[in-house]
């Protein structure tokens, strides 16, 4: 009896390269991508920032439909895990769940973090003095959920909690907390109204986006910092010519009562102010605004370039700095209308990042 051949090193190769190829492979059949109920995929990259220096992320993205809605956009969900150089580590997940006929949605957001990062203290001033600032080794958890229910055509609102736990990780005593606790914990409930006539939440060409959050954290839930938040945001999206979309954002959010370090407004994420060391400059309200052209250019590959500014203040006497905010980037399109990131923002003071990333900023 003859010996069974066996595939040579050069087929097997072959082979792996071909699965290589249909993991990437963007699905040509829309109609059959649109009706698919689960799909899941997973990308690896490198990462820089100012605050946590030389990294890798993991990005993972899912689409999913529950049964009855085929016939409105999928709901998503992105992954990101991260590990730094510098120690710092994050695993975060968000997503919007879509209900049937679109009379639901759920916004759920769940970030778990280790951050050793400098801190300036509170305000604009103590954030350009870099003389006083100390290490932290923080620990961030983060629970946020929102249940919104539609009005009308494009108009959701609905209810909202959140729970916030921060710990600095240091003991000395130091004037920059201004006597504050070095461990925080947050209960917050909240109110949300949202318009959305986005064609795609996760990379849109065309639409509106209003968002107007109210959360309360009062002392009989257990918070010893008690205040509350306002959240304001708007988006608009436009197809300014082909292959190119002209987005632009305002956010203003403000905090009112008794917040504590951890929860002031924090300039500079990978969605906005892109390229800032998060949480240099802090305080009780921050106003951003963004502006980003977005073009495509060859096969699934696109740019984009971005202008901004930003500011952090404590009350109207002290709103005057105005922070500047630009940068560049590349898009490759991972699934369809899913775009992996890479953006290097820029700010004031020599201050900048490199950021990889799912999905567009805003």
């Amino acid at each position: 009896m003859l010996a069974a051949a066996q595939p040579t090193d050069s087929v097997r190769q072959a082979g792996t390269w071909q699965k290589v190829k249909n993991y990437f492979k963007l699905d040509a059949d829309t109609a059959a991508h649109n009706k698919k109920r689960f799909s899941i995929s997973f990308l690896g990259g490198p990462s820089y920032a100012s605050d946590s220096k030389l990294g890798l992320g993991l990005a993972g993205v899912a689409q999913y439909r529950l049964n009855g809605c085929d016939t409105i956009q999928p709901s998503n969900a992105s992954v990101t895990a991260e590990v730094t150089t510098a120690g710092f580590w994050k695993l975060g997940i968000d997503g919007t769940t879509f209900f049937p006929a679109n009379r639901m949605r759920l916004n759920y957001e769940l970030e778990v973090l280790y951050a050793p990062r400098d801190f300036w203290g509170i305000g604009y001033e103590n954030g350009n003095y870099d003389e006083d600032k100390v290490k932290l080794h923080e620990h961030d958890y983060k629970i946020k959920g929102e249940l919104l229910f539609r009005l009308a055509n494009n108009i959701y609102v609905g209810p909202m909690l959140q729970w916030n736990y921060a710990n600095s990780g240091i003991v000395e005593s130091t004037p920059l907390f201004e006597g504050q606790d070095h461990v925080i914990r947050n209960y917050g409930l909240g109110l949300t109204l949202l318009y959305d006539s986005r064609d795609l939440i996760t990379n849109a060409y065309r639409g509106v986006y209003l968002y107007l959050n109210q959360v309360f954290r009062p002392k009989f839930l257990w918070n010893r910092y008690a205040f509350s938040t306002t959240d304001f945001r708007a988006c608009y999206y436009h197809t300014a010519w082909k292959g190119a979309v002209v987005a632009g954002e305002a956010r203003a959010l403000f905090n009112f009562g008794n917040p504590s370090w951890a929860m002031m407004s924090l300039l500079g994420d990978s969605r906005s102010m892109r390229g800032y060391y998060r949480g240099r400059y802090r305080d009780k309200h921050m106003v951003t605004t963004q502006i980003e052209l977005r073009q495509y250019i060859y096969r699934r590959f696109g740019a984009v370039i971005w202008g901004g500014a930003g500011s952090v203040f404590h009350d109207s006497g002290s709103f005057r700095h105005w922070l500047p905010n630009y940068g560049l980037g590349l898009r490759w399109e991972f699934r369809r209308r899913i775009n992996i990131r890479l953006d290097y923002g820029f700010g004031r003071s020599g201050q900048s990042g490199f950021i990889f990333n799912v999905n567009e900023a805003f």
